[in-house]
């Protein structure tokens, strides 16, 4: 299994994907049923340890789904 920032780079900088197609879910507690889910087209960096969006910084291992076209491409 390969780890959700290597996917994320992959869907952003491969000539043929586009992160803006993608779904990242991923756990934040407090929120209804502890997920939230964010855009492809939310995500303005991606770090080492964590990618960030206007709001925040979402550390990767809080990511347990990555959809692409409305399929799964990531699930932990």
């Amino acid at each position: 299994m390969t780890n959700p920032r290597i996917i994320l780079n992959k869907l952003k900088w491969h000539e043929n994907k586009d992160i803006k197609k993608a779904e990242i879910w991923y756990v934040h507690r407090g929120a209804p049923q502890d997920t939230k889910i964010i855009k492809g087209n939310e995500v303005i960096d991606l770090g080492i340890s964590f990618f960030k969006t206007n709001n925040a910084q979402i550390p990767y291992h809080r990511i347990f789904l990555i959809k692409y076209n409305d399929k799964i491409i990531f699930k932990r």
